[in-house]
């Protein structure tokens, strides 16, 4: 038999959404700190890329949360 996990709740979905944002914005000050350095290094570029991917996943499941 397999084991399905149960479907996450609105409130889990919510809170999901929460951390994700909370971690975005700690990445944000390491971003604007390489950035006020004037770093152009790829990790000044990665982690920019991966802020605007957690900013993007946090809002898709605010909206799926309702």
């Amino acid at each position: 038999m397999v084991n399905v996990p149960e479907l996450p709740t609105p409130a889990e979905l919510s809170s999901l959404a929460t951390t994700l944002d909370d971690l975005r914005g700690r990445l944000s000050g390491y971003v604007d700190a390489l950035e006020a350095r004037d770093d152009s290094s790829s990790l000044a570029v990665d982690l920019a890329d991966v802020e605007r991917s957690l900013q993007s996943a946090a809002r898709r499941l605010a909206k799926i949360a309702g």
